[in-house]
Protein backbone atom coordinates (compact mmCIF):
# COMPACT_ATOMS: atom_id res chain seq x y z
CA UNK A 1 0.00 0.00 0.00
CA UNK A 2 1.35 3.77 -1.01
CA UNK A 3 2.06 6.59 1.34
CA UNK A 4 -0.83 8.11 0.01
CA UNK A 5 -3.44 5.60 0.55
CA UNK A 6 -2.46 5.34 3.56
CA UNK A 7 -2.51 8.91 4.39
CA UNK A 8 -5.98 9.24 2.71
CA UNK A 9 -6.90 6.11 5.17
CA UNK A 10 -6.00 8.46 8.04
CA UNK A 11 -8.09 11.51 7.47
CA UNK A 12 -10.87 9.77 6.72
CA UNK A 13 -10.50 7.66 9.82
CA UNK A 14 -9.39 11.02 11.98
CA UNK A 15 -13.21 12.87 9.87
CA UNK A 16 -14.88 9.70 11.14
CA UNK A 17 -14.10 10.51 14.63
CA UNK A 18 -14.53 13.72 14.95
CA UNK A 19 -17.94 13.55 13.77
CA UNK A 20 -18.96 10.37 16.14
CA UNK A 21 -17.67 12.83 18.58
CA UNK A 22 -19.66 15.59 17.95
CA UNK A 23 -22.63 13.54 17.76
CA UNK A 24 -21.92 12.14 21.07
CA UNK A 25 -21.67 15.51 23.01
CA UNK A 26 -24.10 17.31 20.31
CA UNK A 27 -26.97 16.93 22.83
CA UNK A 28 -25.07 17.81 25.96
CA UNK A 29 -23.67 20.69 24.28
CA UNK A 30 -27.39 21.83 23.06
CA UNK A 31 -29.04 21.15 26.30
CA UNK A 32 -26.00 23.12 28.44
CA UNK A 33 -26.63 25.89 26.14
CA UNK A 34 -30.36 25.92 26.80
CA UNK A 35 -29.58 26.03 30.31
CA UNK A 36 -27.12 28.71 30.34
CA UNK A 37 -29.76 30.95 28.11
CA UNK A 38 -31.96 30.14 31.19
CA UNK A 39 -30.02 31.10 33.84
CA UNK A 40 -28.95 34.21 32.01
CA UNK A 41 -32.61 35.18 31.10
CA UNK A 42 -33.67 34.58 34.88
CA UNK A 43 -30.55 36.08 36.81
CA UNK A 44 -29.72 39.36 34.04
CA UNK A 45 -33.21 39.75 31.57
CA UNK A 46 -31.79 43.04 30.24
CA UNK A 47 -29.06 41.28 28.52
CA UNK A 48 -31.61 39.17 26.94
CA UNK A 49 -33.84 41.96 25.89
CA UNK A 50 -30.96 43.83 24.88
CA UNK A 51 -29.41 40.54 22.71
CA UNK A 52 -33.24 39.97 21.54
CA UNK A 53 -33.39 43.51 20.03
CA UNK A 54 -30.30 43.48 18.82
CA UNK A 55 -30.97 40.30 16.45
CA UNK A 56 -34.02 41.31 15.93
CA UNK A 57 -32.82 44.87 14.54
CA UNK A 58 -29.93 42.54 12.56
CA UNK A 59 -32.96 40.37 10.87
CA UNK A 60 -35.55 42.97 10.42
CA UNK A 61 -33.72 44.33 6.63
CA UNK A 62 -34.23 40.45 5.64
CA UNK A 63 -37.26 40.25 7.12
CA UNK A 64 -38.78 43.07 5.23
CA UNK A 65 -37.17 42.00 1.98
CA UNK A 66 -38.81 38.61 2.21
CA UNK A 67 -42.44 40.27 2.99
CA UNK A 68 -42.41 42.54 -0.33
CA UNK A 69 -43.12 39.39 -2.70
CA UNK A 70 -44.97 38.59 -0.41
CA UNK A 71 -47.20 41.70 -0.03
CA UNK A 72 -47.22 41.81 -3.79
CA UNK A 73 -48.40 38.60 -4.32
CA UNK A 74 -51.67 39.44 -2.10
CA UNK A 75 -51.67 42.78 -3.55
CA UNK A 76 -52.34 41.08 -7.31
CA UNK A 77 -54.46 38.56 -5.59
CA UNK A 78 -56.93 40.90 -4.07
CA UNK A 79 -56.70 43.32 -7.92
CA UNK A 80 -57.65 40.10 -9.35
CA UNK A 81 -60.73 39.27 -7.17
CA UNK A 82 -61.55 42.91 -7.38
CA UNK A 83 -61.61 42.77 -11.09
CA UNK A 84 -63.65 39.36 -11.05
CA UNK A 85 -66.27 41.35 -9.05
CA UNK A 86 -66.36 43.64 -10.58
CA UNK A 87 -66.97 41.56 -14.28
CA UNK A 88 -69.85 39.75 -12.47
CA UNK A 89 -71.15 43.09 -11.23
CA UNK A 90 -70.88 44.67 -14.82
CA UNK A 91 -72.90 42.04 -16.20
CA UNK A 92 -75.72 41.81 -13.51
CA UNK A 93 -75.94 45.53 -14.13
CA UNK A 94 -76.11 45.58 -17.94
CA UNK A 95 -79.37 42.77 -17.43
CA UNK A 96 -80.99 45.09 -15.51
CA UNK A 97 -80.52 48.13 -17.72
CA UNK A 98 -81.80 46.24 -20.33
CA UNK A 99 -85.11 45.01 -18.40
CA UNK A 100 -85.58 48.69 -17.28
CA UNK A 101 -85.58 49.41 -21.02
CA UNK A 102 -87.88 47.23 -21.72
CA UNK A 103 -90.17 48.34 -19.00
CA UNK A 104 -89.63 52.25 -19.98
CA UNK A 105 -91.01 51.30 -23.42
CA UNK A 106 -93.50 49.39 -21.80
CA UNK A 107 -94.32 52.44 -19.26
CA UNK A 108 -94.00 54.76 -22.30
CA UNK A 109 -96.62 52.58 -24.46
CA UNK A 110 -99.14 52.11 -21.37
CA UNK A 111 -99.14 56.03 -20.78
CA UNK A 112 -99.90 56.48 -24.49
CA UNK A 113 -102.53 53.78 -24.64
CA UNK A 114 -104.21 55.17 -21.38
CA UNK A 115 -104.07 58.66 -23.13
CA UNK A 116 -105.95 57.50 -25.84
CA UNK A 117 -108.55 55.21 -23.94
CA UNK A 118 -109.10 58.04 -21.56
CA UNK A 119 -109.94 60.27 -24.29
CA UNK A 120 -112.27 57.70 -26.18
CA UNK A 121 -114.39 57.30 -22.61
CA UNK A 122 -114.29 60.83 -21.81
CA UNK A 123 -112.81 60.16 -18.33
CA UNK A 124 -112.78 62.54 -15.82
CA UNK A 125 -109.25 63.10 -13.74
CA UNK A 126 -109.50 62.96 -10.04
CA UNK A 127 -109.20 66.38 -8.39
CA UNK A 128 -105.47 67.27 -7.32
CA UNK A 129 -105.18 67.65 -3.33
CA UNK A 130 -103.59 70.20 -1.44
CA UNK A 131 -100.87 69.20 1.76
CA UNK A 132 -98.68 70.96 4.33
CA UNK A 133 -95.76 68.87 6.17
CA UNK A 134 -96.03 69.74 10.29
CA UNK A 135 -94.30 68.61 13.30
CA UNK A 136 -95.46 66.85 16.47
CA UNK A 137 -95.18 68.62 19.74
CA UNK A 138 -97.94 66.25 21.98
CA UNK A 139 -98.62 62.87 22.07
CA UNK A 140 -102.08 63.25 23.76
CA UNK A 141 -102.31 59.57 24.10
CA UNK A 142 -104.03 57.73 27.09
CA UNK A 143 -106.24 55.21 28.29
CA UNK A 144 -109.16 56.97 26.67
CA UNK A 145 -107.42 58.69 24.00
CA UNK A 146 -105.07 58.50 20.75
CA UNK A 147 -104.25 61.68 19.27
CA UNK A 148 -101.28 63.86 18.39
CA UNK A 149 -100.75 67.74 18.20
CA UNK A 150 -99.22 68.60 15.31
CA UNK A 151 -97.76 72.56 14.71
CA UNK A 152 -100.43 73.54 11.57
CA UNK A 153 -103.68 75.31 11.81
CA UNK A 154 -106.03 77.71 10.88
CA UNK A 155 -103.48 80.18 9.82
CA UNK A 156 -101.51 77.59 7.78
CA UNK A 157 -104.54 76.59 5.52
CA UNK A 158 -105.47 73.20 7.78
CA UNK A 159 -109.16 72.21 8.27
CA UNK A 160 -111.38 69.40 9.96
CA UNK A 161 -111.17 66.28 8.19
CA UNK A 162 -108.09 66.51 6.60
CA UNK A 163 -106.04 63.26 6.38
CA UNK A 164 -103.09 63.02 8.56
CA UNK A 165 -100.14 60.53 6.76
CA UNK A 166 -96.47 59.68 7.06
CA UNK A 167 -94.43 58.26 4.24
CA UNK A 168 -96.11 54.56 4.72
CA UNK A 169 -99.61 55.59 4.85
CA UNK A 170 -102.47 56.61 6.45
CA UNK A 171 -102.02 57.49 10.55
CA UNK A 172 -105.58 59.28 11.51
CA UNK A 173 -107.56 62.34 10.50
CA UNK A 174 -107.68 66.29 11.48
CA UNK A 175 -110.35 66.90 14.46
CA UNK A 176 -109.87 69.83 16.14
CA UNK A 177 -107.88 72.96 13.91
CA UNK A 178 -106.31 75.78 16.46
CA UNK A 179 -105.08 79.21 14.80
CA UNK A 180 -101.18 77.45 14.53
CA UNK A 181 -102.18 73.86 16.02
CA UNK A 182 -104.13 71.04 14.88
CA UNK A 183 -105.38 67.66 16.82
CA UNK A 184 -104.96 64.37 15.10
CA UNK A 185 -107.21 61.07 15.86
CA UNK A 186 -105.38 58.43 15.25
CA UNK A 187 -106.76 55.22 13.73
CA UNK A 188 -106.23 53.39 16.79
CA UNK A 189 -108.80 55.47 18.72
CA UNK A 190 -111.61 54.46 20.21
CA UNK A 191 -113.58 57.26 17.85
CA UNK A 192 -111.50 56.21 14.56
CA UNK A 193 -113.76 54.87 11.76
CA UNK A 194 -112.08 54.14 8.56
CA UNK A 195 -113.97 52.33 5.46
CA UNK A 196 -111.42 50.17 4.10
CA UNK A 197 -111.10 47.66 1.99
CA UNK A 198 -108.68 43.73 2.33
CA UNK A 199 -106.32 43.38 -0.72
CA UNK A 200 -106.28 40.03 -2.49
CA UNK A 201 -110.17 39.37 -1.51
CA UNK A 202 -111.70 42.69 -2.19
CA UNK A 203 -113.93 42.51 0.71
CA UNK A 204 -114.98 46.20 2.27
CA UNK A 205 -114.86 46.60 6.32
CA UNK A 206 -114.78 49.11 8.21
CA UNK A 207 -111.30 49.65 10.29
CA UNK A 208 -112.28 50.47 13.90
CA UNK A 209 -109.90 51.48 16.73
CA UNK A 210 -110.62 50.31 20.60
CA UNK A 211 -107.44 52.00 21.82
CA UNK A 212 -105.21 49.38 21.67
CA UNK A 213 -102.25 49.01 19.64
CA UNK A 214 -103.93 47.06 16.73
CA UNK A 215 -107.10 48.42 15.43
CA UNK A 216 -110.23 45.88 14.18
CA UNK A 217 -111.76 45.34 11.24
CA UNK A 218 -115.76 44.89 11.57
CA UNK A 219 -118.87 43.96 8.95
CA UNK A 220 -116.31 41.70 7.05
CA UNK A 221 -118.58 39.32 4.64
CA UNK A 222 -119.24 36.37 6.46
CA UNK A 223 -117.99 33.99 3.96
CA UNK A 224 -114.55 36.33 4.22
CA UNK A 225 -111.32 34.08 4.34
CA UNK A 226 -108.72 37.45 5.44
CA UNK A 227 -104.98 35.70 5.86
CA UNK A 228 -102.51 36.74 7.92
CA UNK A 229 -100.18 39.12 6.14
CA UNK A 230 -102.94 40.90 3.77
CA UNK A 231 -103.13 44.81 3.14
CA UNK A 232 -105.27 46.89 4.17
CA UNK A 233 -106.47 49.90 2.37
CA UNK A 234 -108.93 52.90 2.21
CA UNK A 235 -111.77 52.01 0.38
CA UNK A 236 -113.03 55.16 -0.58
CA UNK A 237 -116.24 54.93 0.62
CA UNK A 238 -117.86 57.86 2.38
CA UNK A 239 -115.59 60.37 0.54
CA UNK A 240 -113.71 61.06 3.16
CA UNK A 241 -110.32 59.73 1.94
CA UNK A 242 -109.22 58.16 -2.02
CA UNK A 243 -109.19 54.75 -2.21
CA UNK A 244 -105.79 52.90 -2.15
CA UNK A 245 -104.30 54.61 0.70
CA UNK A 246 -102.29 52.49 2.79
CA UNK A 247 -103.47 51.78 6.14
CA UNK A 248 -102.37 48.65 7.87
CA UNK A 249 -101.41 44.85 7.13
CA UNK A 250 -103.64 41.96 8.82
CA UNK A 251 -101.96 40.81 12.14
CA UNK A 252 -104.19 37.86 13.29
CA UNK A 253 -107.25 36.67 11.86
CA UNK A 254 -109.95 34.36 13.18
CA UNK A 255 -113.65 33.90 13.66
CA UNK A 256 -114.10 36.11 16.34
CA UNK A 257 -111.96 39.15 15.43
CA UNK A 258 -108.89 40.63 12.63
CA UNK A 259 -106.34 42.22 13.82
CA UNK A 260 -104.91 45.26 11.86
CA UNK A 261 -101.34 46.54 12.33
CA UNK A 262 -100.78 49.82 11.41
CA UNK A 263 -98.65 50.51 8.48
CA UNK A 264 -96.73 53.06 10.14
CA UNK A 265 -95.34 53.05 13.86
CA UNK A 266 -97.71 55.48 15.45
CA UNK A 267 -95.68 55.88 19.18
CA UNK A 268 -92.77 57.15 16.70
CA UNK A 269 -94.26 60.10 14.45
CA UNK A 270 -92.10 63.08 14.46
CA UNK A 271 -93.75 64.39 10.84
CA UNK A 272 -96.55 63.81 9.67
CA UNK A 273 -98.36 65.53 6.10
CA UNK A 274 -101.72 67.04 6.52
CA UNK A 275 -103.56 66.25 3.24
CA UNK A 276 -106.86 67.64 1.67
CA UNK A 277 -107.96 65.30 -1.02
CA UNK A 278 -110.76 67.31 -1.89
CA UNK A 279 -109.48 70.44 -2.64
CA UNK A 280 -108.73 70.94 -6.71
CA UNK A 281 -105.08 72.52 -6.23
CA UNK A 282 -104.97 75.10 -3.42
CA UNK A 283 -102.58 77.03 -1.51
CA UNK A 284 -101.39 74.57 0.78
CA UNK A 285 -100.03 73.07 -2.94
CA UNK A 286 -96.30 73.83 -3.90
CA UNK A 287 -97.20 72.71 -7.23
CA UNK A 288 -99.90 74.86 -7.35
CA UNK A 289 -98.51 77.69 -5.76
CA UNK A 290 -96.03 78.03 -8.84
CA UNK A 291 -98.98 78.34 -11.26
CA UNK A 292 -101.12 80.97 -9.50
CA UNK A 293 -101.38 84.35 -11.70
CA UNK A 294 -100.56 87.45 -9.54
CA UNK A 295 -102.92 89.14 -7.45
CA UNK A 296 -103.83 92.65 -8.89
CA UNK A 297 -102.61 94.60 -5.91
CA UNK A 298 -99.14 92.56 -6.41
CA UNK A 299 -98.58 93.64 -9.96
Amino acid sequence: MSVHSRHSDWVYATALSWKAVAQRFSFVLFVGLSLGLLFIGHSKPYVVQMVRARMVDVISPALDIMSRPLELVGTIELRIQSYRELMRENVRLTAENADLLRWQNAALTLKEENKELRSLLNYKNEPGFAFISARVIADTGGAFARSLVVTAGRDDGVREGMAAMTGEGLIGRVVEVGDWTSRLLLITDLNSRIPVMVTGTGDHAILAGDNMPEPKLLYLPQESEVKVGARVVTSGHGGIFPPNLPVGVVSASSHSSVDVTPIAPLGHINQVRLVDFNLAGGPLNPETVKVQPASPAAR
